[in-house]
């Protein structure tokens, strides 16, 4: 792409490379100038304009920002997506449903690197969307770009973002009290956890409450109907072996892992019963702010398989807020 000042009797078909007010009007950059845009540009009294003209083998930032989309999104039911139509260079990327969205991040790593001018921003891997959520957004920075540019981008990035629908249906939940517990903390927690899953689509197939011992949890499992089921004690889970994990073992489950590096979130566990996936909630989850739990909720939800090393990696990132018995060290460093 060549920018050059000119007069306005050699500028048609260029695109105007800056603003210009005209006529009490003012004619936006980008415009591919035409015969009607310079008589107006000449009753204004405008003499030259930079322009900037296409050389061959570029192409246009709309057509490239389509063409972009296009290759990361081959096709969008499947992705769970939507595109934009191409305006100013960009397409945006929307979530067609509740889901999380995936990301093949080394492939969007090539794309950004190819050239400055071609760049796909997404939300962080498995970041919870709902419907219509800015889930990505193609960006072509200049009027134009290298055709060659944008087709190896295109290879590179093919089919790299997506969201992964939710695709359990619902949850029972299992809350265990224990004595001196508060009726309103069993209440807000169950009302934190509906909320949880509203906004995921699922519902809540049903709530029951159980006295905090093994023999209680254990039954209240086996009962259970929904496809995942979540446990919220009324003590917090404080070891691998404590009440709920070991409810979960006695009613025939699996426990995968006790703990995570997620604040807060920690004492969470989470394993099988049969095929169901089972979460044992930490205490934060009685509140809507985010932790490590939704995070956990979320890709099981979304049928995802949860490693250890998955849960490991959370880490970073995974200090969501302070905590007040935590020392604050900025606060220590003011002191000093």
């Amino acid at each position: 792409m060549i920018f050059a000042e000119v007069a306005l009797d050699q500028a048609e078909g260029g695109v105007l490379a800056h603003s210009v007010m005209e006529g009490g009007g003012r004619l936006r950059k980008g415009v591919v100038l035409g015969a009607v845009d310079l008589a107006q540009l000449r009753a204004a009294g405008v003499a030259r304009v930079m322009v900037a003209r296409l050389e061959p083998g570029d192409v246009d930032e709309n057509s490239a920002a389509t063409r972009l989309a296009q290759a990361l999104v081959p096709d969008p039911v499947a992705a769970g997506l939507t595109l934009t139509a191409a305006f100013t260079g960009r397409v945006n990327l929307n979530a067609a449903g509740p889901g999380v969205v995936e990301l093949d991040v080394a492939a969007i790593h090539a794309l950004n690197a190819v050239d400055p001018s071609i760049t796909l921003a997404t939300l962080a891997p498995f970041t919870r969307v709902e419907p219509g959520t800015l889930a990505g957004t193609v960006k072509i920075i200049s009027y134009a770009v290298s055709g060659a540019d944008l087709a190896r981008a295109c290879d590179l990035a093919r089919a790299a973002i997506r969201v992964r629908p939710v695709v359990l249906p619902d949850a029972s939940l299992i809350l265990t009290e224990v004595p001196g517990l508060p009726d309103k903390l069993a209440s807000k927690g169950r009302a934190a956890v509906e909320a949880r899953l509203q906004a995921l689509g699922m519902r809540l197939a049903e709530s029951v409450t159980v006295p905090h011992d093994e023999a209680a949890i254990a039954a209240a499992l086996a009962a259970s109907t929904g496809v995942m089921v979540l446990i919220l004690t009324g003590s917090a889970t404080s070891d691998l072996f404590d009440t709920a994990p070991q409810g979960l073992r006695r009613a025939g489950g699996r426990v995968a892992r006790f703990g995570m590096p997620v604040d807060p979130g920690n004492l969470l566990f989470h394993g099988t019963l049969g095929l169901r996936p089972v979460i044992g909630l930490p205490g934060c989850a009685r509140s809507p702010a985010l932790n490590g739990a939704d995070w956990v909720l979320e890709r099981l939800a979304c049928g995802l398989v949860l490693t250890d090393a998955d849960v490991a990696a959370m880490g970073v990132g995974g200090l969501l807020k302070e905590i007040p018995i935590r020392p604050h060290p900025r606060e220590a460093r003011a002191r000093t």
